[in-house]
This record gives C-alpha cells, structure tokens and sequence, in this order.
C-alpha cells in the first residue's frame, strides 16, 4: 500500500488539474492566433488571443475582442474552450474513459477528487457521469426553449441569409445556453451585448415575450450552473428539504438570500428595473451577462459595491462559476454569528461544521481580498505608465471581475495595456482555480491528513 501511496505523491493532483488548465489555455490560444479565427482572417495578436483563451476557459467571459468579430471556427473554439473549462478538462477526460471502459487506479481517483472537491474518492466516477449528463441536458433544453426567441433576433439583427436564418438560431441559442449554464458570459450578439433583450429597452423590436423567455432561461441556467452539481443530483435524488446534504441547505439558502437581497437592495439604489434588478443580482455572481449598461454604475455607490461584493462571494462549489463561493461565505457568517452569541461550535441545521473548514473559509476569503487588493493597485498604478489611465472604481470592478470569473466591466477591459491584460490573465486562472488550489501545491500530504509529530505547549496572543 505504501508503495501505492509513494507513486500516487508523485503526481500531486493540484500540479496536474492547473497543468491541464494551461494546456487548455496554450491550444486555445494557438487556434485564435490563426486568421481563419477571424471574420476579416486578421491575426488578433498573442496577448489578445491569450486573453481570450483564458477568459474562455476560466469562463469569465471579460473580452478585449468582441466574439460577434469572430469566424465560425473561431466561435466554435470559443464555446468548446467555454465547455471545458466549465466541466474542467479531467471531467470530461473521466468521462469518456469510463463510458468507454478505462479503469482509472487510485492515484487518478485522487487526484479527480480534488479536482470536483470532494471529501472520498468513494462514487467518483458515478458523480462525473451525472455531472456531464445534467450540464449537456440544461444546455439542450435551453437551447430548444430559446431558438425561437433567437429566431426572431436573427431575422431582426443580422444579415444571415433566410434559409440558413433557421439553423443559425439554433447555433446562437446553443452558444447562449452554453455560456449561460458554465456561466461564462460570452455572446455573440455585438458591443452592446444583451441589452436588446433587456425587459424594458426602448430601443429593440424584439417582442416582449421573448425578451422576458430569454432573461428567464438565462437566469435558471445561471442558477442550475452556479449551485453546483453536487446540489442538483442532491436535489433530484432526495427531494424533500430534511433528507438535502448540509452542504445543499446551506448552499440554496444562501443563494436564494443573495438574489433576493441583491434584487431589492439594487431596485432602491439604481435606476434599474424589476427583471434588470433581478438579472443583474443573479448575474453578477459570476455570470457576466449584462441587461443593464454597467459602464456609469460607480454614479450608485450601494450598487456599485453591492455588485463588487457579489461578484466577490461568487457561486457555489463543484458548479461552473467563480469567486470564493456561497457556502465560504455562509460558514463565515455562521461563524461570526455564533462567536458573538459566546458559542464554540459552529452549529446549523442540527450539524456541525468542522473548524477546520471555519478555518479554510477564513483563510480562502483573506487571501481573496488580498489578491484582489494587490492585483487593483498594480492594475491602477501600472495603467497611466503605459496608457490611457483609469479609476480606483474601474480598476477594483475589473480585477475582482476577473479574479471571480464574473466578467462584468465597466467598459475599460479594451483599453488596458498588455501588462494589465497579462495582469487580469493572471487572476482570472487563479480565481477559477482557486487560491487553496495553488497554495495545495505546498501540501505534500494530500493523501491523507497531516499530524503534527509534536504538539506544542498553548499560549495566548493578544487579539482586537
């Protein structure tokens, strides 16, 4: 057995899930490089094609180049590129594998183990086939929901030639409905991305009913994507609340709060309406979709940082969305809530949470405002230098858009110099990665738990 263990440390699975992420990135970023990538079969340039690439593949959906700009192929890679960095590059290898008879040994079960965060290698492979099943069945059904509401945008907004009008509104709401469930944030639709569709724009023929369709089926694939699949094979399998895992309880709750809260708090601080509200508080937990013009939100300070805060807190574990997820914040409150009260365990539903996950959450939302802190001040100080400059507000919004693999912005994505982009590349993969999953590299015990061989005499260090 030890023998196994030794082979198994070899390979550290985190070294493996972020090497598979940057081989992703590479290839990405060789196809985009090429003319055929573009509409005019221009070279977009390296820095901009590996922008491109990781905000595909990190599904952050922030862009330098508008997709609209791109070929067919090149959309094609972008979506495939969005499909994997969703699902993660080890899911879908897993997958394949298992439908086709590979056996994997306990070192790749291991190491698929932290790659969907989860706390046994026990049901891996049963967990990845649902996995794949329920994210392709969303995409599917969507895509079948919203093609004709996409019909009638390809009639009105573009020049496609009327017997191809059919099969390419089904090509759009399949790269919709992709985008949407991995919560990746591209389109396809232009500069202005979805505001033709927003419930009240004034400046669209679109029928009301299918601007409403298509917000709705937008926002459930948001949703179904973000709480992630251990939450919706949970759901599916139990049903009733009582029989729900902690982790599902704790997960739904507080993203039904979020929405909620997010909906109200932005109907009294913005000029934003009911469904732009709504759209906008699920959205910016990583979705990136925008049926609201976020270029002048800094004018609604509450709006602004509610969105930043969001955006920070992200989605839930083992879904397709970023951020420090729902349930690290959850476990903090909870944490703070029962400290206030004098309480010593962190009690919830009638369960405990472990301290040692209290202490994972507290370090994973420190180094998450760490990171974006540093990452603003470089973005700020390093932008005048070498181009035009831009605002505390501006710089905060874009980093911790890119850092939670949201990709909202405020309109200066285009205008930062290479430096910044290579600086946004940067904190995009960390936050879709995670930054326990970097730091993981320095733990050699990821097998098992760790023991300290020697326990140390407790004394007290003077806090607040």
């Amino acid at each position: 057995m030890e023998r196994i263990n030794n082979k198994a440390k070899a390979a550290h699975p985190y070294l493996f899930i972020i090497s598979s992420f940057l081989t992703v990135i590479a290839i990405g970023t060789i196809l985009l490089l090429l003319p055929i990538a573009t509409k005019d079969r221009h070279t977009i340039g390296f820095v901009h094609a590996l922008f491109e690439a990781t905000s595909a593949v990190c599904v952050t959906g922030l862009t330098v180049e508008v997709v609209a700009e791109f070929s067919m192929f090149g959309k094609v890679v972008m979506m495939i590129l969005m499909e994997i960095g969703g699902l993660s590059f080890i899911t879908i290898a897993v997958f394949f594998i298992s439908i086709l008879g590979g056996k994997l040994g306990i070192s790749n079960r291991f190491m698929l183990r932290e790659a969907l965060n989860q706390s046994s290698v026990k049901g891996i492979i049963p967990l990845v086939r649902k996995i794949v099943i329920i994210s392709f069945s969303c995409q599917l059904i969507a895509t079948l929901i919203n093609w004709h509401a996409f019909y009638e945008y390809v009639q009105e907004y573009t020049d496609v030639e009327e017997n191809k009008q059919v099969i390419y509104a089904l090509w759009v709401s399949a790269f919709h409905s992709c985008a949407s469930f991995n919560n990746a944030g591209f389109d396809i639709f232009g500069p202005d991305s979805m505001l033709i569709f927003a419930s009240d724009s004034m400046t669209t023929t679109l029928s009301m009913w299918h601007r409403v369709t298509i917000n709705v089926v937008t926002m459930m694939l948001i949703f179904l994507g973000g709480i992630g699949f251990i939450v919706v094979d949970d759901v599916l399998r139990h049903v009733r609340w009582k029989k729900l895992m902690l982790h599902s309880k704790i997960t739904l709750i507080t993203t039904i709060s979020l929405t909620i809260i997010g909906t109200g708090v932005l109907l009294l601080s913005s000029k934003m309406h009911f469904m732009e509200a709504l759209f906008t508080s699920i959205t910016t937990r990583t979705a990136g979709f925008a049926t609201y013009d976020m270029s002048h939100i800094d004018q609604f300070p509450v709006a602004y940082m509610i969105i930043v805060m969001f955006m920070m807190i992200g989605a839930s574990p083992c879904g397709t969305g970023g951020g420090v997820k729902t349930t690290t914040f959850a476990v903090i409150m909870i944490a703070i809530f029962n400290f206030a009260r004098g309480k010593k365990s962190n009690k919830v539903f009638y369960r405990k949470i472990a301290n040692d996950q209290v202490a994972k959450a507290f370090v994973l939302m420190n180094i998450a405002i760490m990171l974006v802190i540093l990452a603003t001040m470089i973005l700020v100080g390093v932008q005048p230098l070498m181009g035009e400059s831009v605002t505390f507000t501006e710089g905060l919004f874009e980093v911790v858009s890119a850092f939670s693999t949201t990709g909202l912005t405020m309109g200066i994505t285009s205008k930062l110099c290479w430096f910044n982009d290579l600086l946004l590349c940067v904190m995009m993969l960390v936050g879709r990665l995670g930054p326990l999953t970097v730091m993981g590299l320095l733990n050699k015990n990821w097998m098992s738990n760790s023991k300290e061989e020697i326990d140390y005499v407790k004394e007290n260090v003077i806090i607040g």
